[in-house]
């Protein structure tokens, strides 16, 4: 039989660290993804607005203001 491979603690420390380095750096772009993804959603709202504003169709009569009535009498 073969003895068996005998590792160092350096080996452990290692691993162990980069595993902590991998997983603390998929939160770090998680939560980059996350502040990314609500900007773009602000910014699509917008510009749904802007759309909604320009594509309003625009009122065909002049509104008359309320002190000229085109000399008409009001009947009450």
């Amino acid at each position: 039989m073969k003895p068996r491979q005998k590792k160092s603690r350096t080996y452990y420390y290692f691993w162990g660290l980069a595993t902590i380095a991998v997983i603390s750096g998929q939160f770090y772009v998680g939560s980059g993804y996350r502040r990314m993804s609500e900007s773009m959603d602000a910014i699509s709202a917008d510009i749904n607005l802007l759309v909604e504003v320009l594509l309003m169709p625009s009122p065909k009569t002049m509104p008359v203001s309320p002190k000229h009535t085109g000399g008409m009498p009001i009947i009450q």
